[in-house]
Protein backbone atom coordinates (compact mmCIF):
# COMPACT_ATOMS: atom_id res chain seq x y z
CA UNK A 1 0.00 0.00 0.00
CA UNK A 2 1.47 3.35 -0.96
CA UNK A 3 1.46 6.30 1.41
CA UNK A 4 -0.19 9.50 0.35
CA UNK A 5 2.02 12.59 0.42
CA UNK A 6 0.42 16.00 0.79
CA UNK A 7 2.65 18.24 -1.31
CA UNK A 8 1.16 21.41 0.16
CA UNK A 9 1.52 20.54 3.85
CA UNK A 10 4.39 22.51 5.37
CA UNK A 11 5.85 23.11 8.80
CA UNK A 12 4.44 26.10 10.63
CA UNK A 13 6.93 28.72 11.80
CA UNK A 14 5.92 30.59 14.93
CA UNK A 15 7.61 33.55 16.55
CA UNK A 16 7.01 33.86 20.27
CA UNK A 17 8.52 36.19 22.85
CA UNK A 18 7.41 35.64 26.44
CA UNK A 19 8.58 37.84 29.27
CA UNK A 20 7.95 37.74 32.98
CA UNK A 21 8.97 41.37 33.45
CA UNK A 22 6.90 44.49 33.05
CA UNK A 23 8.32 47.31 30.93
CA UNK A 24 9.02 49.50 33.96
CA UNK A 25 11.00 46.69 35.65
CA UNK A 26 13.58 46.51 32.86
CA UNK A 27 17.10 47.73 33.58
CA UNK A 28 17.97 50.63 31.25
CA UNK A 29 21.39 50.58 29.60
CA UNK A 30 22.76 54.11 29.34
CA UNK A 31 26.48 53.36 29.10
CA UNK A 32 28.99 50.52 28.60
CA UNK A 33 29.56 50.15 32.35
CA UNK A 34 25.90 49.22 32.90
CA UNK A 35 25.91 46.88 29.91
CA UNK A 36 29.06 45.25 31.28
CA UNK A 37 27.45 44.71 34.70
CA UNK A 38 24.33 43.14 33.16
CA UNK A 39 26.34 40.84 30.89
CA UNK A 40 28.65 39.81 33.73
CA UNK A 41 25.78 39.09 36.12
CA UNK A 42 24.07 36.90 33.52
CA UNK A 43 27.15 35.13 32.14
CA UNK A 44 27.11 31.36 32.51
CA UNK A 45 28.81 30.79 35.85
CA UNK A 46 32.26 29.25 35.82
CA UNK A 47 32.91 29.75 32.10
CA UNK A 48 34.51 33.22 31.84
CA UNK A 49 38.06 31.83 32.09
CA UNK A 50 37.30 28.49 30.46
CA UNK A 51 35.57 28.91 27.08
CA UNK A 52 34.85 31.79 24.74
CA UNK A 53 31.12 32.57 24.51
CA UNK A 54 29.12 35.18 22.61
CA UNK A 55 26.03 36.87 24.05
CA UNK A 56 23.55 39.42 22.72
CA UNK A 57 21.40 41.80 24.76
CA UNK A 58 18.14 42.96 23.21
CA UNK A 59 16.93 46.49 23.96
CA UNK A 60 13.63 48.31 23.55
CA UNK A 61 13.36 51.86 22.19
CA UNK A 62 14.11 53.33 25.67
CA UNK A 63 17.24 51.11 25.99
CA UNK A 64 15.44 48.85 28.46
CA UNK A 65 16.69 45.26 28.44
CA UNK A 66 14.15 42.93 26.83
CA UNK A 67 16.36 39.89 27.20
CA UNK A 68 19.72 38.27 26.70
CA UNK A 69 20.80 35.18 24.77
CA UNK A 70 23.95 33.10 24.48
CA UNK A 71 24.44 32.84 20.72
CA UNK A 72 27.48 30.58 20.69
CA UNK A 73 29.98 28.78 22.88
CA UNK A 74 33.34 27.61 21.60
CA UNK A 75 36.74 26.59 22.83
CA UNK A 76 39.48 28.27 24.81
CA UNK A 77 40.44 30.69 22.02
CA UNK A 78 37.44 31.18 19.72
CA UNK A 79 33.74 30.76 19.10
CA UNK A 80 31.88 30.75 15.79
CA UNK A 81 29.14 33.39 15.54
CA UNK A 82 26.45 33.26 12.87
CA UNK A 83 24.99 36.76 12.36
CA UNK A 84 21.74 35.19 11.16
CA UNK A 85 21.22 33.77 14.65
CA UNK A 86 21.84 37.17 16.23
CA UNK A 87 19.13 38.73 14.10
CA UNK A 88 16.76 35.77 14.44
CA UNK A 89 16.76 36.40 18.19
CA UNK A 90 16.63 40.19 17.74
CA UNK A 91 13.62 39.99 15.45
CA UNK A 92 11.91 37.43 17.69
CA UNK A 93 12.23 39.76 20.67
CA UNK A 94 11.21 42.83 18.61
CA UNK A 95 14.46 44.51 19.66
CA UNK A 96 15.02 48.14 18.70
CA UNK A 97 18.79 47.78 19.15
CA UNK A 98 21.30 45.22 20.37
CA UNK A 99 24.47 45.00 22.43
CA UNK A 100 27.06 42.33 21.66
CA UNK A 101 29.48 40.77 24.11
CA UNK A 102 31.99 37.97 24.20
CA UNK A 103 34.74 36.95 26.55
CA UNK A 104 38.43 36.34 26.15
CA UNK A 105 39.44 33.52 28.53
CA UNK A 106 43.07 34.65 28.11
CA UNK A 107 42.34 37.82 30.10
CA UNK A 108 43.38 40.07 27.20
CA UNK A 109 40.75 42.73 26.38
CA UNK A 110 42.38 43.71 23.07
CA UNK A 111 39.98 43.08 20.16
CA UNK A 112 41.26 40.74 17.47
CA UNK A 113 40.87 41.49 13.77
CA UNK A 114 38.14 38.79 13.71
CA UNK A 115 36.32 40.59 16.56
CA UNK A 116 36.39 43.87 14.66
CA UNK A 117 35.37 42.26 11.37
CA UNK A 118 32.40 40.47 12.95
CA UNK A 119 31.28 43.65 14.70
CA UNK A 120 31.34 45.60 11.45
CA UNK A 121 29.46 42.82 9.64
CA UNK A 122 26.73 42.62 12.29
CA UNK A 123 26.56 46.42 12.41
CA UNK A 124 25.94 46.58 8.64
CA UNK A 125 23.22 43.92 8.90
CA UNK A 126 21.65 45.83 11.76
CA UNK A 127 21.52 49.00 9.68
CA UNK A 128 19.66 47.17 6.93
CA UNK A 129 17.17 45.64 9.38
CA UNK A 130 16.73 48.77 11.50
CA UNK A 131 18.27 47.06 14.54
CA UNK A 132 21.46 48.99 15.25
CA UNK A 133 24.39 47.61 17.23
CA UNK A 134 24.90 49.96 20.19
CA UNK A 135 28.20 48.42 21.28
CA UNK A 136 30.33 45.27 21.42
CA UNK A 137 32.03 44.49 24.72
CA UNK A 138 34.90 42.12 25.33
CA UNK A 139 34.86 40.76 28.87
CA UNK A 140 37.62 39.13 30.86
CA UNK A 141 37.51 37.88 34.45
CA UNK A 142 38.72 41.24 35.75
CA UNK A 143 37.95 43.83 33.10
CA UNK A 144 36.20 44.72 29.85
CA UNK A 145 36.57 46.95 26.81
CA UNK A 146 34.05 48.69 24.56
CA UNK A 147 34.66 48.54 20.81
CA UNK A 148 32.42 51.61 20.36
CA UNK A 149 34.51 53.62 22.85
CA UNK A 150 37.65 52.54 20.99
CA UNK A 151 36.13 53.81 17.72
CA UNK A 152 36.39 50.40 16.07
CA UNK A 153 33.00 50.46 14.33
Amino acid sequence: MSESIDLFKVTEVELVYITDRRDFDRPVVTNPDLAHQIFRENWREGTMELVESFYVMFLDNAKGVKGLAEISKGGATATIVDPKMIFAYAIKSAANSILLAHNHPSGNTKPSSADISLTKRVNEGGKILGIPVDDHLILTPGSYTSLRNRGLF
